[in-house]
């Protein structure tokens, strides 16, 4: 089983510091340098992933993010070979609009584009949107929403009817040559049925590995029982120095920036969202910032600290070079074949993830 590695494009802005381009900028202490996520500084990320060997560059959705389309469409003029994960919310777009687009995305990229389909947690954020269905009920409509999707990319004919989108002689003037891989995530027993049966990778933040060894198996039974079979991805962060002592040196410099106000201000913000992953990360870390910087080590190499203050994944792993490379394929050795990795700040560690830490899992 081949080893997919992706990065990811801080739409948000960008930093030095955990809480430099959190997502909201009311968090953000004013003495910390924050980069703006202006196209010439993405053109970077996106250039030094691609130098490195990254296959794709997630571009992240949410109210505080550039728009993903947008992002994809100016940075494909930019680059030669690497893809985009573009992360988009099922319900603020009709299915059959967002399949047109997809078919003019693959045909001006040379087929680079990937979907990473984003139900969405946060019911507060959902209804800046517009959109006032609750949890399960959103996850109802992305399960019909990629179902017209794919329906829509054979052709023309296509008709459908169901809870949430009806169409009546729909359909691409001509089949999607490429349709996209479908990349999805989410934590709760209807978001993993979801996945089953919809996905073709299904994404998880950066747990343990025992506890991504009974999600793995969770949903590949539930796949099985379809008839399908699924990839499976892994969303997390990375600290890796030349020597383990330098890495945890930095995860300790992250750390010690975030004061009890800073963290006591985020943890009530995430607390609100109805993301299961959310409040599985928040597990990880009890919301509390520890005497140490190891306190927060939940196991060899994964530190939780990342989730103190930045909502979604919110892990990492630390160590040397050669450590981080061999967690990394001990979570291969569970069935991740794609990883999607970051660091702080994304244009550095780029480089340095993408030429140190690379050639040694490969």
């Amino acid at each position: 089983m081949s080893i997919e590695f992706n990065w990811f494009l801080p739409t948000n802005g960008d930093s030095r510091h955990l809480t430099g381009n959190i997502s909201n900028p009311q968090l953000r202490p004013t003495h910390l340098a924050h980069r703006e996520p202006d196209v010439d500084y993405l053109v970077q990320i996106a250039r030094a992933a691609e130098a490195t060997g990254f296959n794709a560059a997630l571009i992240p959705t949410g109210a505080a993010c550039e728009d993903a389309w947008l992002i994809a469409a100016a940075l494909a003029q930019n680059t030669e070979k690497l893809k985009f994960l573009v992360a988009f919310r099922p319900g603020l777009e009709l299915p059959a609009y967002a399949a047109q687009k997809v078919a003019a995305m693959q045909t001006f990229t040379n087929n680079r584009l990937l979907l990473n389909v984003v139900t969405g947690g946060d019911q507060d954020q959902q209804e800046a949107y517009g959109d006032f269905l609750d949890h399960d009920e959103r996850y109802s409509r992305t399960a019909e929403f990629l179902q017209v999707v794919r329906q829509i990319w054979q052709g023309p004919g296509q008709d459908f009817s169901g809870t949430h989108y009806q169409i009546d002689n729909g359909g691409l003037v001509r089949p999607l040559a490429t349709p996209p891989s479908i990349y999805f995530g989410g934590a709760s027993p209807v978001a993993e049925k979801v996945a089953s049966d919809a996905a073709d990778v299904y994404l998880l933040w950066g747990e343990t590995q025992e506890m991504v060894k009974q999600r793995l198996h969770r949903v590949r039974t539930l796949a099985q029982q379809q008839g399908r079979t699924l990839r499976f991805g892994l969303r997390i962060h990375v600290i890796a120095r030349r020597t383990q002592e330098q890495a945890w040196a930095e995860a300790e410099r992250l750390w010690r920036e975030l004061s009890p106000e800073t963290i006591a201000k985020a943890q009530k913000s995430l607390r609100a969202s109805q993301s299961v992953g959310q409040a599985r990360m928040q597990q990880l870390n009890c919301g509390g910032r520890g005497d140490s910087v190891r306190d927060l080590e939940i196991a060899p190499g994964l530190w939780s600290g990342i989730g103190l203050v930045r909502g979604g994944a919110g892990t990492a792993l630390v160590g040397s070079y050669e450590q981080v490379a061999d967690y990394l394929k001990q979570y291969h050795d569970l069935g991740i074949d794609t990883f999607i990795l970051s660091g702080y700040a994304n244009l550095e560690e780029a480089w340095r993830v993408g030429e140190n830490v690379l050639p040694r899992v490969h």
